[in-house]
C-alpha cells in the first residue's frame, strides 16, 4: 500500500513561511494534493498537481501565497506557503489519486497530516 508521510509542519506567526513535504512510497506519478482542516470545519482543498504535466491548481484563497511543487526523484510533493495567515492554520494532509479525472471523486491514499499553526 502507498504510504504518505507528510512533515514541515509548525507554530509560525502572521506573513511568516513554512514548507510542507509529502513523503510517498510505493507507486509514484500520482496526482497529489493538498488539503486542509481546521477544528469544527470541513477539510478544504488547498493546491495540488497532477500526475502528468505538472500543472497546478490552487484555492482561492491560497493563490498568490501558496506553490505547490515536485520533486520526482525523491517522490515527494511540498506545498511552500508564505504569507502566512492565522486562517491558514490546520492540519495539512496530502492525498494521492492515480486515476485521470480532475477533481477526483475520491483519492487513493492520504497522509496522517502535519499541524500548521499561524497566530497573529
Amino acid at each position: 500500500q502507498v504510504q504518505l508521510v507528510e512533515s514541515g509542519g509548525g507554530l509560525v506567526q502572521a506573513g511568516d513561511s513554512l514548507r510542507l513535504s509529502c513523503a510517498a512510497s510505493g507507486r509514484s506519478r500520482a496526482t497529489m494534493a493538498w488539503f486542509r482542516q481546521a477544528p469544527g470545519k470541513d477539510r478544504v482543498f488547498v493546491a495540488a498537481i497532477v500526475r502528468s504535466g505538472g500543472t497546478t491548481y490552487y484555492a482561492d484563497s491560497v493563490k498568490g501565497r501558496f506553490t505547490v511543487s515536485r520533486d520526482s526523484a525523491k517522490n515527494t510533493v511540498y506545498l511552500q506557503m508564505s504569507s502566512l495567515k492565522p486562517e491558514d492554520t490546520g492540519v495539512y494532509t496530502c492525498a494521492a489519486y492515480y486515476g485521470d479525472m480532475w477533481p477526483p471523486i475520491q483519492y487513493d491514499f492520504w497522509g496522517q497530516g502535519t499541524q500548521v499553526t499561524v497566530s497573529s
